[in-house]
């Protein structure tokens, strides 16, 4: 007899008062016919992190081509990686130059047009215009099979109103995610906010409501404990694993958040940093980078776009012996003390990520790992941030699909022609994305 029917469904949640826990990929998922292999059906998935305010190239881009090539300081934290690693060089986003006439602020042009191709419309009102960005086009197919068709998070403030930069608004820099021309998709930066919007489905977002919660000292895992330890009993032994796993790190996360809530009640707020986030950047990223992993591993999502450092980013970083405004700095005036400071500053950012990647490698997803079934761009807008320069962008890609372990520059390439590739690899096949040419030719 061959059945057909899954034991569990693939999207399965256990739902409580106010939580709504969706379950990772079990071996129960998968029909019985299929159980030998216990491979889940192929999953893409596209992340992005972005930096704002550029690089010190010098310290990013390999000198050599192809497999040969050495680690330079600002890749040297994602070693552990190479062999999954795709360096690229030479792509560039035209569209965020200036055009004759138009307003200095390179941050707004560049922060607008990196994920969507398009030159956007200088303006400090509300009559913004970019074009849809790529993470958007990805969702309006991946995001049929999931509950949230994506997620933007931030590590910065998200405020569209008013000019950030001469002469374009902010909705050119705290978001990098454009349903349409005039639709800006917002960005989340608050932990709790987005922890909620994972697990929880009280309807309210409501800030005194959290914190009642939080002084019950009530999770929000609570309410479905009941039935996950039902569900315990009915799994095997891999599988009771894997979700004890799964759950003891959604409770982790929760823990942390609310360390940060009850330091955030106790101490005044530090600027531009939300109530709630960790008080240090290493932690508030890590603790975002978690509830990455947590969305993608239950299936809630997989889209997500993250910008670790926005354009126009003034934090500093003491983690990494900066004490300089990091968009200050950026403006290195092509001073030796300057660009080292900037070249601290990116290889931090890299070990930041380098996080974020073992996380991935260490959570399993089916037959492999979530690094195996996910897309993640690393990337930057600009090079030379003194000149606003996004031409030779620094980018790296963890791609299943192409070829990793190897340094590929194209001179002059279209980066929307990157785009294009990774969008077919995931299934989205698009003509055309904003300057594009074709596609990344061939690894």
């Amino acid at each position: 007899m061959i059945v057909t029917k899954k034991a569990i469904p693939r999207r399965a949640m256990l739902r409580g008062l106010g939580a709504t826990v969706a379950l990772p990929f079990l071996d129960a998922m998968v029909p019985a016919f299929g159980r030998l292999a216990a491979a889940a059906p192929k999953t893409s998935r596209l992340s992005t992190v972005y930096i704002g305010n550029g690089a010190n190239m010098k310290t990013w881009t390999p000198i050599a081509e192809g497999r040969a090539y050495e680690m330079t300081p600002m890749l040297e934290p994602l070693a552990a990686f190479r062999d999954r690693m795709l360096v690229l060089s030479g792509l560039d986003n035209k569209p965020g130059l200036a055009l004759p006439g138009e307003p200095a602020g390179g941050h707004g042009r560049i922060g607008g047009s990196f994920l969507t191709g398009v030159h956007v419309k200088p303006t400090e009102g509300a009559d913004f215009e970019a074009g849809i960005s790529i993470d958007q086009i990805a969702a309006r197919e991946l995001g049929q099979k999931t509950e949230l068709a994506s997620l933007e998070l931030s590590l910065d403030t998200t405020e569209f109103a008013g000019a950030c930069d001469a002469g374009f608004s902010c909705a050119y820099t705290t978001t990098l995610c454009w349903r349409g021309p005039t639709a800006p998709v917002p960005m989340e930066h608050d932990p709790r906010a987005v922890f909620e919007r994972l697990f929880g489905d009280s309807g309210s977002t409501d800030r005194a409501e959290r914190l009642s919660r939080l002084t019950a000292n009530r999770s929000i895992l609570d309410s479905v404990t009941g039935k996950l330890a039902r569900l315990q009993r009915e799994l095997g032994g891999r599988d009771r694993e894997k979700l004890t796993q799964y759950v003891d790190a959604i409770r982790d996360v929760e823990r942390r958040i609310q360390r940060a809530e009850e330091q955030s009640a106790r101490e005044l707020p530090v600027v531009e940093q939300p109530a709630g986030a960790p008080d240090s950047f290493e932690a508030y990223a890590r603790v975002m980078f978690d509830l990455q992993v947590l969305a993608l591993q239950s299936d809630l999502t997989r889209v997500i776009t993250f910008q670790l450092a926005s354009e126009l980013s003034a934090r500093t970083y003491p983690e990494a012996g900066v004490a300089d405004p990091h968009h200050a700095i950026s403006h290195h005036q092509n001073r030796a003390d300057n660009l080292e400071k900037i070249a601290k500053i990116g290889a931090y950012h890299s070990k930041t990520v380098a996080y974020y990647l073992e996380r991935l490698q260490q959570t399993p997803d089916g037959d492999g790992s979530l690094l195996d079934h996910t897309t993640v761009l690393y990337a930057r807008g600009m090079s030379d941030s003194n000149a606003h320069q996004p031409i030779d962008l620094p980018l790296a890609l963890f791609s299943p699909e192409l070829g990793g372990g190897q340094h590929l520059r194209r001179k002059g390439m279209p980066l929307t022609n990157l785009y294009t590739t990774l969008l077919g690899n995931l299934g989205v096949p698009v003509e055309r994305i904003g300057d594009s040419t074709g596609t990344l030719s061939t690894l």
